[in-house]
This record gives C-alpha cells, sequence and structure tokens, in this order.
C-alpha cells in the first residue's frame, strides 16, 4: 500500500498506510487463485471466508465483502490494520511459493470501509451473561452470544471501550475513530457495555451472580507491566510501555495541553524491548518530540517478536536499534532525573523455552548510553485484582487463568481468554479465542436449562 513519506509522518499521528483505492484493491482481489481448499482460512483464527471476501471485491460488490467477512469477524476494520497476516494467512496462501501472496490483510481493511451500520433487528432477550474487557476478545464473544439470543453486558474499567485497541495501539497504526466505529456496531446488535467499572472491586463476579447473570467470559487481558528490576528504575523520567502508550493513545498526551494529561519525552529516548509494543512506544516517542530514539534489545533482530512492517517503518522514521544489549542500571543526573543507561553486551547462548538462543552477558562489557527517558517493553502480566476475588479459579504457576481450548475454567460458569490465559499475545488470537468461548457458553447454558 502507498504510505505517508517517513519525514513527513514522524512529525503526525495519522494513519502510515492510505489503504487501497477501488481500482488497487480490485487488481489485487484478481490475482487469488481461489482455491477449492484454500489454505489461507486454516491459518485465520476469526475463520473468516477469505476467498468468498476476496472474490466480491473482485466482482465490485465491496458491501458483500465486508458482509462476507461479518459472518465470522465483529472487528474488520481492526483485523485488517493490525492482524498479522504474514505469519497466519498470508504464509499459508499458494502464492507465498511465489513470494507473492495476496495481501490479504489490506484487502480486508478495504471491504471494511463499506461497513453498514446496523442495529439488531430484535432485542436480545436470552439469559443475561457478563463479559468483563472490552477487549478485542470480549467484544467478539459480546457479538457472538448476543447474536444468539443473550442479554449480554460488558464491563469495562476504562472510561473508553476497545482494551488494548484503544490504550495500546498508536493511531499511526489503528484510528481511535476506528475502534469507536467498531464498538458502536457491536452495541447496535444490543451489547450494553458499561464503562469506568473495575470488577472485582465496585461488584464482584459473586455479586453479578445475585444479580441474575448466569454466565461469564473474562477477558481482562494482560495490563500488568513487568519492569527490568534495575537499579534506578524509580527514577523521574522511566516509563513502563503501558503507562506511556496509554497516556498517549487514551489519554491524547500528544495535544496537551489540550488533553489534560501530558507526556514528558527527553531529547535521547531509549526504549527496552523487542515486540510490537518496543515498535510503537519507539514510533511514538519520535512523534512526541525526541530528538533521538534507540531501541535496545538483548538478542539480535532475527529474533525480535515485532512485525517486520513495524520494524522497517521504525527504521525508516530514523529509529536507531541496539541489539545484543542488555540494561543493568539507570543513573540520575543533577536533578535526580534519568540521564545514562548502563548496559551490558550479549552473545547468543543454547535456545531456551521460547526456542529462541538465550542472551548470555559478556564479562566486562559495561558502555552506557545517554537516556533521559527510558521506556520499558518487555511484556506484561495478569491484573490479579480480578482473580484474586474469584473462589476456586484456578491459576497457572505465572498468575494466568487456566483454561481449555473452548474457554472452559475450573469453574462452571466462568470462560476466559485472550491474554489473561495465554499471556501478551496477537489482536486476532483474543478474537479467535472469544469465538470459541462464545459456542461453549452457549452450550453449556443450553445445557443447564
Amino acid at each position: 500500500m502507498r504510505e505517508q513519506c517517513p519525514k513527513d509522518r514522524v512529525k503526525n499521528f495519522n494513519e502510515v498506510p492510505y489503504g487501497y483505492t477501488e481500482e488497487e484493491a480490485v487488481r489485487e482481489a484478481s490475482r487469488c487463485l481461489q482455491c477449492p481448499d484454500p489454505p489461507c482460512v486454516k491459518g485465520c483464527p476469526a475463520e473468516i471466508n477469505i476467498p468468498g471476501f476476496i472474490r466480491a471485491i473482485k466482482e465490485k460488490k465491496f458491501e458483500k465483502a465486508v458482509s462476507v467477512i461479518g459472518e465470522t469477524s465483529n472487528l474488520p476494520a481492526v483485523c485488517g490494520r493490525v492482524c498479522p497476516q504474514e505469519d497466519q494467512c498470508e504464509v499459508r496462501c499458494v502464492l507465498n511459493k511465489t513470494g507473492k501472496p495476496i495481501n490479504i490483510g489490506a484487502l480486508e481493511r478495504f471491504a471494511s470501509e463499506f461497513s453498514v451500520k446496523r442495529a439488531s433487528e430484535k432485542k436480545p432477550e436470552g439469559p443475561a451473561v457478563a463479559v468483563i474487557g472490552s477487549g478485542p476478545g470480549g467484544l467478539t464473544c459480546a457479538a457472538d452470544l448476543a447474536e444468539k439470543g443473550y442479554r449480554v453486558t460488558v464491563f469495562e474499567a476504562l472510561h473508553k471501550a476497545g482494551g488494548v485497541l484503544a490504550y495500546g495501539i498508536p493511531e499511526f497504526r489503528l484510528p481511535n475513530g476506528i475502534v469507536a466505529g467498531e464498538v458502536d456496531n457491536i452495541r447496535g446488535k444490543g451489547v450494553e457495555i458499561k464503562l469506568n467499572y473495575v470488577i472485582g472491586k465496585i461488584k464482584t463476579i459473586e455479586d453479578l451472580r445475585r444479580e441474575g447473570f448466569k454466565a461469564f467470559y473474562i477477558s481482562s487481558g494482560a495490563g500488568l507491566p513487568y519492569f527490568l528490576g534495575i537499579e534506578g528504575e524509580n527514577l523521574k523520567g522511566v516509563y513502563s510501555a503501558n503507562e506511556f502508550l496509554t497516556r498517549i493513545n487514551l489519554m491524547k498526551a500528544y495535544k496537551f495541553p489540550e488533553y489534560d494529561t501530558p507526556v514528558n519525552v527527553g531529547r535521547k529516548a531509549v526504549v527496552v524491548g523487542g515486540g510490537n509494543v518496543a515498535m510503537d512506544s519507539a514510533r511514538s516517542a519520535l512523534r512526541c518530540g525526541a530528538g533521538e530514539v534507540t531501541v535496545v534489545y538483548r538478542r539480535t533482530e532475527k529474533e525480535m517478536p515485532a512485525r517486520r512492517d513495524e520494524i522497517t517503518h521504525a527504521r525508516e522514521e530514523g529509529v536507531k536499534f541496539l541489539f545484543l544489549s542488555s540494561p543493568a542500571k539507570i543513573l540520575a543526573g543533577p536533578q535526580g532525573a534519568a540521564k545514562t543507561l548502563v548496559c551490558t553486551r550479549n552473545e547468543l547462548g543454547p535456545p531456551d523455552e521460547s526456542g529462541r538462543r538465550r542472551p548470555v552477558p559478556l564479562e566486562n562489557s559495561e558502555f552506557e548510553i545517554p537516556a533521559d527517558t527510558v521506556i520499558v517493553a518487555i511484556g506484561s502480566g495478569p491484573n490479579p485484582l480480578l482473580l484474586s476475588t474469584i473462589k476456586g479459579l484456578k491459576l497457572n504457576g505465572k498468575g494466568y487463568i487456566e483454561a481449555d481450548p473452548e474457554g472452559r475454567t475450573s469453574v462452571g460458569d466462568i470462560f476466559a481468554g485472550g491474554d489473561i490465559v495465554t499471556g501478551s499475545a496477537t489482536v486476532i488470537l483474543a478474537m479467535g479465542a472469544g469465538k470459541r468461548a462464545a459456542r461453549a457458553m452457549d452450550s453449556y447454558l443450553k445445557e443447564k436449562e
């Protein structure tokens, strides 16, 4: 797709890719071989009929295209932008053998622009079910249950619905207006969304049971930030990526003082980590005025979990990369704020449990880099606030909910999925979990009746 040029886009938060024109979309769709047994569908956690919607685009039946997607996915505009198609559907495309698979994500994004908002024809009147968390998994589960006739209430702790879509992904990748539109479509199915509502604090699941809720889906994500545990991590100018991105995306810090919440980015910012969150943080820091941004990663570029496109975009925008390096401590300047990041150099040893070669520190290899802003983007975990209030709910050793592939937990009426079960993963995997759980909850409630 055509994109904003790097020198312009680092000055704004507008979406980087422009999206396909009608002519470009039809031309790309015409390349699809329409395989009789399409391997691309097998790689889609949301179970989208990929050849079906691509065929509709080829025939210029654009509303039909988004209707086909809508048969299984309630977030087409989101998936078309942030789903890692290159690792799921596109990698299975037969044309991948030629090095040019169909650009499924771009076509899905194009089709989503023809989405027609339709209110539910009838108000769901079935048993009441609760969904805790309005991220992609929760919204998917809620929409699927509403379509099956259940009265669904989504409880969201923050003041905007969307979960990580609203607070964690910058607007240059996923505009807030797109998320709001998708949420409105789900409300149109009869789903009620209660904001500023912290389950586990305002009410417990037991309270909701007494109010008549018959089943629960927990999709509260993994929003508890992990830190490095090094000296100086509590200095001014050190952020978790969660806080940094939430300030920017949800609280609109880049528009301060028009919006109330600022974010202070110094001249030299360092981001620690190698995933998509690290790339989002680095690119956001540039847009918020940092003169120089460096990503410090403990392995090599080959092992980075971030999408290739995000690494490429970051590099084009001027982000520097420092590989085989691990932070050792953060030193303060005269004002008591972060000034210098001390790192050690690594070499790669044998593979660890992730299958990637483990970074091994080299002796006497410490070096310093200037850093008046340090953003820690090394992952996040489950917030115990809700989970600690649920009797009998089994957690694994890392504090995540134990659930089977259909979302069933150790408590009969409680289902769970997404990051609260798997740890930090992708939007589309959370959506897939939400779909499977909706089917399992439907079976559970029918059996109970």
